[in-house]
């Protein structure tokens, strides 16, 4: 060998290892320290232009065809591409767990969690990640990586059918726990997405109407709301709404997808439709839609491949903005943690029993105990004839309908097919197996406890005289896509309420209801506890409750009106001759016009609460209300002002039961309007004991929208202390500086 080939030899030797350790790099998306939207460009570099069409519209799988073969029944799927490691999206419905609503998955269950207005009710946003957290976990297992939850539309209608799934009519309150609960779920490393984005208010005629409201009073309500948890949870997806918004549909809605959502909030994950919510392939496209959901609800496939080809050939749409839908689809996957930590290809085994003690802590904490004439819960355990009635009590509790149902561990032992109606194809009237009689036979085992059906009022009155103590059980079902017909309670159970609380003066009656009904018996009925739907262990927790094993520690997180007549809208705004169910499910194809009207919410930001006091007229039980088996005292409140004004106060457990209580300040402002719930806090305290808490006001219920800003006015507020909306324990008016508000 000569001198020059050897020394060329040792050279190649020399670099070689260089050269490989340059070819081995790994490429930038995998590379965890960067920024997920670096990530996620880098990616989409890497992808070639049929890579990227395939993710910016999914499969419903129950009408998908030809169906992949790894797609499992559920809501949404969406392929992935495994030479880059991106994973396919498998999509479930998700508000209250795992949903399986018509058993497209045959003998899958899940643990249902109870209603978002329970979770609400505990003012808790701990127990609103831990509820996150267990749903989010059970999707991971079952191989789901999407969930479709996060629901923080405000309850601007009593009468919503969806009211249930959300968490009530304060912004601060909603968006705080909705954040909580988002952060929950995704702390499993997979997405979820916070919807519907903006004033799905209604589920009558909810694809057809047009919402109108004012910017600012819309600001400092629904989209407060939307912001507070968007910033604390972070979801990897905004699913935009059926609604039309001053005259867009939502999912077109430049407005607020781009204007709002990305420019202003600075919002980096992906924006999917809700499931049928499409109608347009350019103007979705180009005004901030990234993502076609369930394509086979639409009536055509608006991001199919070749229809944004097409428009890209026209100049429509410009690869550009493609290369921004995928890369924002892909920052919400790779934030969420989905990326780094693929979910597994089969299921996992689930730990049910724990899972179900998280539901039943909600259940418990989120029940609220409306009325106590003297004392008559907790019952008494030497009660020796507890009568039971109605609401199928003797085998279970109630459950909302629509997208949300889960199929709850234990089955379902009452299950009743819609004939009609907009909810009829994937809703049905279901109860868990979770028996308050059984569970309250468990608490007083030596009395006889006994059920009656109810369906008779005279026989339930009849057995109600022959008993020590009554718990009548009373119920009203909500559901997805159509709102309830009266606030009043169905099937003539306030005449059954009101000829047994005649027969026995020693009556308990227990709500199921997905939110505020009216009650002409309230003042014959000495005890009212408003259970919601309570969820997969919802018998124990009532049980607990009855008998003061739990004390009762939720807070109205709705206002419940004395009449219809109080509310903004006292029924469903449907216009003459348009059929309101059917008006849930229209639709349109391209170009074409759909029937529509407006629904003009005159009110404002005065939601609920906000609204009574506007008008000076009282609620038959206001936001925040609710009771408890022991008494608790305020004392030695010390209001500051300033740029945070605050409010530290003395609270004292004056009973002989350990209890919660959740001091709520409020405040207005000095240019008037009505006091906004500004700060609380859930405290527990023993028998005898005291706290100093400190209420510090949120910035948002100070501050107004004025000229595409927030800004604090400067001026006299008054600070109010209390344990309901209503009622203030303690006031006083600071002076506050005032300012723009930074963000």
């Amino acid at each position: 060998m000569n001198a020059a080939r050897a020394l060329a030899l040792l050279l190649l030797a020399g670099t070689a290892p260089a050269a490989s350790y340059a070819q081995s790099a790994p490429p930038a998306w995998q590379d965890s320290k960067l920024a997920p939207e670096a990530r996620a460009a880098a990616l989409v570099r890497a992808m070639t232009h049929a890579e990227k069409l395939k993710l910016v519209h999914g499969l419903f799988p129950p009408r998908a065809q030809p169906a992949p073969a790894d797609m499992i029944p559920s809501a949404g799927y969406v392929p992935g591409i495994p030479r880059l490691g991106i994973p396919t999206l498998r999509e479930s419905d998700a508000s209250l767990g795992v949903a399986n609503q018509v058993e497209q998955r045959k003998g899958d269950v899940a643990t249902a969690l109870p209603s978002g207005l329970a979770t609400a009710a505990t003012f808790d946003p701990e127990l609103a990640r831990a509820g996150g957290a267990m749903i989010g976990a059970e999707a991971r297992a079952k191989t789901f990586n999407v969930l479709l939850a996060g629901g923080v539309n405000l309850t601007r209608d009593a009468w919503n059918g969806r009211n249930f799934e959300y968490l009530g009519e304060d912004p601060i309150l909603a968006g705080t726990m909705a954040g909580a609960a988002i952060d929950g779920v995704q702390s499993n490393h997979i997405v979820s997405t916070i919807k519907h984005f903006i004033l799905n208010a209604q589920e009558t005629g909810r694809t057809v109407l047009n919402a109108r409201i004012g910017d600012a009073a819309l600001r400092e309500s629904d989209l407060l709301a939307f912001e507070i948890a968007i910033k604390a949870g972070k979801p990897g997806s905004v699913m935009c709404a059926y609604n039309r918004i001053e005259g867009d549909y939502a999912c077109e809605s430049a407005r607020m997808l781009t204007d709002v959502l990305r420019r202003d909030w600075g919002y980096t994950g992906w924006v999917m439709s809700d499931w049928g919510a499409v109608h347009s392939t350019v103007k979705a496209a180009m005004s901030g839609l990234d993502q076609e959901s369930g394509q086979e609800l639409d009536h055509a496939i608006y991001f199919a491949p070749e229809t944004i080809d097409a428009a890209i050939q026209a100049g429509q749409i410009t690869e550009a903005r493609i290369d921004q839908m995928v890369t924002r689809i892909l920052t919400g996957v790779i934030a969420s943690g989905l990326y780094d930590h693929p979910t597994p290809t089969t299921a996992q085994p689930i730990d049910y029993a724990a899972h179900a003690q998280v539901a039943q802590r909600v259940a418990e904490a989120g029940m609220v105990l409306l009325r106590n004439q003297g004392d008559l819960l907790p019952l008494a355990k030497s009660a020796k004839k507890i009568l039971l009635i109605g609401g199928h009590a003797d085998v279970g509790v109630l459950s909302g309908g629509g997208s949300s149902q889960v199929r709850s561990v234990g089955g379902a032992p009452v299950e009743i097919p819609l004939t009609k109606g907009a909810a009829a194809s994937f809703a049905r009237v279901t109860w868990h197996a979770s028996s308050p009689l059984q569970a309250i036979r468990a608490k007083a085992p030596q009395a006889q406890v006994t059920y009656v059906d109810g369906s008779d009022p005279a026989a339930a009155a009849a057995a109600a005289r022959a008993a020590d103590m009554v718990v009548l059980f009373a119920t009203q079902w909500a559901t997805e896509a159509q709102d309830v017909d009266s606030l009043a309670l169905p099937d003539k159970q306030d005449a059954l309420i009101a000829a047994v609380a005649k027969a026995n003066p020693k009556t308990v009656v227990v709500l199921e209801t997905g939110g505020p009904v009216l009650m002409p018996w309230l003042e014959q009925v000495p005890a009212v506890l408003q259970a919601w739907y309570p969820g997969q262990r919802g018998g124990e927790a009532i049980a607990g409750i009855l008998f003061g094993d739990v004390n009762p520690s939720g807070h109205l997180p709705i206002s419940f009106p004395r009449s219809a007549d109080q509310l903004p809208r006292p029924k469903p705004v449907v216009p003459a001759g348009l059929d309101s169910n059917a008006a849930s499910d229209a639709g349109a194809g391209d170009g074409s016009v759909l029937p529509s009207w407006d629904v003009t919410y005159s009110e404002g930001a005065d939601v609920g609460y906000r609204w009574y006091a506007a008008k000076g007229t009282q609620p038959l039980f206001p936001f925040g209300y609710g009771l408890s088996y022991t008494r608790f005292g305020f004392s030695d409140a010390r209001f500051t002002g300033g740029a945070a004004p605050s409010v530290t106060v003395t609270v004292r457990n004056q009973g002989v039961r350990a209890g919660a209580v959740v001091p709520q300040l409020y405040v207005a402002g000095p240019e008037g309007g009505a006091p906004r719930l500004a700060a609380w806090k859930r405290q527990w305290l023993k028998p005898g004991e005291a706290a100093q808490v400190t209420l510090t006001a949120d910035r948002h219920a100070l501050a107004r929208w004025k000229n595409g800003g927030w800004v604090i006015p400067a001026g006299t507020y008054r600070l109010a202390v209390g344990q309901d909306s209503a009622s203030a324990t303690m006031a006083r008016e600071v002076a506050v500086p005032g300012g723009a508000v930074r963000e």
